[in-house]
């Protein structure tokens, strides 16, 4: 009888939750940003929305939710019903160095469904203009010989992780200056007041377009389509150096797999789109390739991201200040 009734509730329960998939959404779709608005991630979002909302049939709503360098945002989506009208988007640096630095009230590995990769930028190696150092191997014999100051967005942001694997792979070191944002530390740069810094491509391309700044690598496997100028770090002597800003969709635990489906096909259709896709491109932003667009994908690319990237923190010793 027990027996009985306890498949009885497992039916009933499972009918619910199919029930409730097929006919989500049946109300507007909140997207959690962990950054202030205005920002690439903002931008790179409110790009996406109109496709979605033709998608998913309903208005798609943007929440910024800045604090802690993300993690207010992100527990206020790993505390949400999982039914798939709150999730989040966000970086690398707010989801997975967060993770580490920070001591979040959320385990990213548990607390969260993987939803969708979504488009990509690297980092590069930008400095002011008259640092003597005319390409990277030179930056690396100058580093070694002098001072160097890098700028960084927090103590324990993506721009201070990147100096810290940087420097393990050459054999060089560099004064962190902290910054409260990308913007007030590439001023500094500008104004000559700093050295160096690792910084997050799209932020900084348009002053080293304008030679207010220069650029010495991009750190990833091959040259950014926005500036094919400027080499990779294997290609400038930094071999190894590998460091791309990723972005991500996330819902919370327990979200049916059907709603999860659901979401990850609208951000695709989204990155299917063409006006979108150029939109993006003109942001300095990569589509990842289709095959790594699903839950499934994101989800093993994301779990690989957070063991190489945790035991790289941990080794640092880097915290949030």
């Amino acid at each position: 009888m027990r027996n009985g009734i306890a498949a009885i509730v497992v039916s009933l329960f499972a009918s619910t939750v199919s029930a409730t998939a097929q006919s989500f959404p049946s109300k507007p779709v909140t997207i959690v940003i962990p950054l202030a608005a205005g920002g690439a991630v903002d931008t790179m979002v409110r790009t996406m929305i109109e496709p979605m909302r033709t998608a998913l049939g309903q208005p798609i709503l943007v929440e910024n939710i800045g604090g802690a360098g993300g993690v207010t945002g992100i527990t206020r989506v790993a505390r949400a019903a999982p039914d798939g009208y709150t999730i989040s988007v966000g970086t690398w640096g707010t989801h997975v160095v967060n993770a580490f630095v920070y001591s979040p009230p959320y385990d990213l590995a548990k607390d969260f469904e993987a939803v969708a990769l979504l488009p990509s930028v690297p980092h590069w190696f930008i400095a002011r203009k008259n640092l003597p150092p005319a390409n990277l191997k030179e930056l690396v014999a100058y580093m070694k010989a002098n001072r160097v100051t890098a700028g960084s967005v927090g103590a324990g942001g993506s721009s201070a992780i990147c100096s810290y694997y940087f420097g393990k792979a050459t054999g060089t070191s560099a004064t962190l200056v902290p910054y409260r944002g990308g913007a007030p530390a590439l001023q500094d740069i500008v104004a000559g007041n700093i050295d160096t810094m690792c910084d997050l491509a799209a932020n900084s391309l348009a002053q080293v377009k304008a030679g207010t700044i220069k650029a010495y690598a991009v750190t990833s496997k091959k040259r950014w389509f926005a500036a094919p100028e400027v080499p990779t770090v294997d290609e400038a002597g930094a071999p190894g150096v590998e460091l791309i800003n990723w972005l991500g969709a996330y819902a919370p635990a327990g979200t049916p797999k059907d709603i999860v489906a659901r979401l990850n096909a609208a951000f695709k259709t989204a990155m299917a789109d063409p006006s979108v896709r150029q939109r993006l491109a003109d942001q300095g932003l990569e589509i990842p390739p289709p095959a790594q667009q699903s839950p499934e994908a994101f989800a093993v690319y994301l779990r690989a991201e957070m063991d190489k990237w945790g035991a790289i923190i941990r080794e640092s010793g880097i915290k949030a200040q």
